[in-house]
């Protein structure tokens, strides 16, 4: 208790602030994890760098705090995407690729390769391909090359909630 109790603060281990009306809002977590709506927890590090270890993804970002499973935001990697491009022939443009349902299902496949190296509250559910990778220039990057995840959040914060409402699987 002592150590939790500190200056009259409650130490949850959570960032937040303290808007105009004197309400705390918690805006991040000091350590890293994930908090599912069921209260289980995983580190969305772990998970990241296993998904990345697959050929086919350059870049993820996992999400689901407060919510009942994880899903991603892949940017797949460009040496496949030519390849995948120039093998059925279609133009070598990210953007068009990512529409293209075969490719989309070739990552999936990554994904569930990954999946299986994960535990069950670990494995992504659902997934949307990006193209855009994301960058220091771009601002959703630190310059040591860490996600800003909350700047991620906030800019697909749509495309994120439409990922728990869609019925398509990894």
């Amino acid at each position: 208790t002592a150590h939790a109790l500190q200056d009259g603060w409650l130490h949850t281990g959570d960032v937040g602030l303290i808007d105009g009306a004197g309400c705390i809002q918690i805006t991040d977590r000091k350590r890293d994890l994930i908090v599912f709506s069921g209260g289980d927890n995983c580190s969305p590090q772990r998970v990241e760098g296993i998904l990345a270890l697959e050929p086919e993804i350059a870049q993820v970002m996992v999400y689901g705090d407060r919510r009942p499973h994880l899903v991603a935001l892949l940017v797949p990697d460009a040496d496949f995407a030519r390849s995948y491009a120039r093998k059925h022939r279609l133009p070598n443009d990210l953007a068009s690729l990512i529409e293209d349902a075969g490719f989309r299902r070739a990552i999936g496949e990554a994904v569930k390769r990954a999946n299986q190296s994960l535990s069950v509250i670990e494995r992504v559910r659902q997934f949307r391909l990006m193209a855009e990778p994301f960058t220091i220039e771009n601002g959703l990057m630190t310059p040591t090359l860490k996600l800003k995840r909350q700047r991620i959040c906030r800019l697909h914060d749509e495309l994120i909630a439409g990922l728990y409402e869609s019925r398509q699987r990894a």
